[in-house]
């Protein structure tokens, strides 16, 4: 479980920014709150919604946290001898190619909070630190610098001879996992569940659909029914795409996504063509819709509108993970769903009964109308901006006086919360 990140000098991002999705002390409603008894005040927030100007960096937050995960997850993969690390760095200002690329992360782990991070510059990672608070009290788990590795007493394991195989440019905690360490896997597998879900267009999401045809199900389907309700069926058929067909459609994009993006969603492509090379049928849904007659007529997915695409193609995921307590990430949660689609998507996760193991939702969004949505307390909304500099500020509603009653999408609208484009060309115009 998710409490804070903090990001500094990664894109957009050059001082520390930090998001908490720690339950705030202000009285509002708390049904959807998540346990939590290491958290400050005993309780967790499932989700946050992260409001802003096209260009302000709210993407680049997502991507902040895929890159941590994926400095984790691939690190060791990726550590060629000299090859350097893979970053960001903020590039309006000179000196920030210089300065470190720092990432720090509290989560909850098997109901202990942890403290772990890393600072990396373009040929090394400078420093990477574990911390564990069992009862509330501090203990190193493990702590890299310049002057070599530091190992608390409590982390067991062949400590000593990861760390003389961990290079300048890999992790050590993922150099750890490969060597199956016990007590660090777990932490592992953390970053690994991280869910991200972008924004790619209705072409991607068809192809993500079909991809994730065998994890549609029933309770997928009863979620779209509540939205659309002639929807009332689907079916799972296999389906045969030539391999040259699929070449000739999409030439080299398998080659030019398949080191880039490894996300959930981005790369379908990768996964329909892995498959049609080795002759596994794919499994795709036909939603069967209600006729005049009343039979279920069941159609293509090609011939599924785009808002209908993107639920399947986030949905199949979602409800896939839920009961895992995964924390998911969605880029423009609002793109082709309509306002209800994705407040019930919201509701998922703002409800015990549908999230019973604490799974948490960040996600970008121009829908003001959800700044009004009865699931989000004030403390779960978020704004980005960006300074004269051009670099991103990122704060919470709370900082802001507000009262419970306000209307929070009017005043956004209105430029009281900032976080809004500038009206300037409005004006010039009018």
């Amino acid at each position: 479980m998710l409490l804070r990140f903090s990001v500094s000098n990664h894109l957009s991002f050059r001082e520390p920014q930090e998001l908490s999705l720690v339950a705030s002390s202000l009285k509002d409603p708390e049904e959807g709150l998540i346990a939590c008894p290491p958290a400050p005040r005993g309780s967790a927030l499932p989700a946050a919604m992260v409001y802003g100007p096209n260009a302000s960096g709210k993407t680049n937050l997502l991507h902040a946290l895929i890159s941590m995960k994926r400095a984790v997850t691939e690190s060791h993969i990726h550590a060629a001898p000299g090859g350097g690390v893979p970053r960001a760095a903020f590039l309006l200002d000179p000196a920030g190619a210089a300065r470190p690329s720092r990432f720090e992360i509290d989560f909850v782990l098997d109901g202990v909070l942890h403290n772990y991070g890393f600072e990396a510059s373009d040929e090394a990672f400078l420093s990477e630190w574990l911390y564990s608070f069992p009862r509330a009290r501090a203990r190193l788990l493990f702590e890299r610098s310049s002057d070599g590795f530091r190992f608390g007493s409590s982390l067991r394991g062949r400590n000593r001879i990861v760390s003389e195989l961990t290079k300048p440019n890999s992790l050590f905690l993922s150099v750890s996992a490969q060597m199956d360490h016990k007590q660090l896997t777990r932490v592992f597998e953390y970053f690994s569940s991280i869910r991200d879900i972008p924004h790619l267009g209705s072409q991607a999401d068809l192809f993500s659909v079909i991809s994730h045809g065998d994890i549609i199900t029933g309770k997928l389907i009863e979620f779209i029914n509540s939205i659309d309700r002639n929807v009332v069926d689907f079916q799972l058929r296999n389906a045969e795409i030539p391999e040259d067909e699929f070449r000739k459609v999409f030439g080299g994009l398998h080659d030019a996504v398949k080191d880039e993006n490894n996300s959930e969603t981005g790369s379908p492509f990768i996964r329909i063509f892995d498959r049609i090379q080795s002759g596994e049928p794919l499994s795709v849904v036909h939603l069967g819709h209600k006729s005049r007659d009343g039979d279920p007529v069941y159609l293509d997915p090609g011939l599924e509108s785009a808002g209908t695409l993107r639920l399947m193609a986030m949905l199949g995921l979602v409800f896939r993970d839920l009961d895992r307590g995964s924390l998911f990430l969605i880029d423009e949660l609002d793109a082709s769903l309509h306002t209800h689609a994705a407040e019930a998507l919201l509701a998922l996760f703002c409800s015990p009964k549908t999230n019973p193991k604490g799974a948490q939702l960040i996600a970008t969004t121009h829908d003001t109308n959800l700044l009004n949505s009865p699931l989000l307390r004030r403390d779960q909304i978020w704004f980005t901006e960006k300074d004269r500099d051009g670099a991103t500020r990122l704060y919470p509603l709370t900082d802001i006086r507000t009262r419970k009653g306000d209307d929070f999408e009017r005043a956004y609208l209105q430029g009281r919360y900032g976080a809004v484009p500038s009206d300037d060309l409005v004006a010039d115009l009018g």
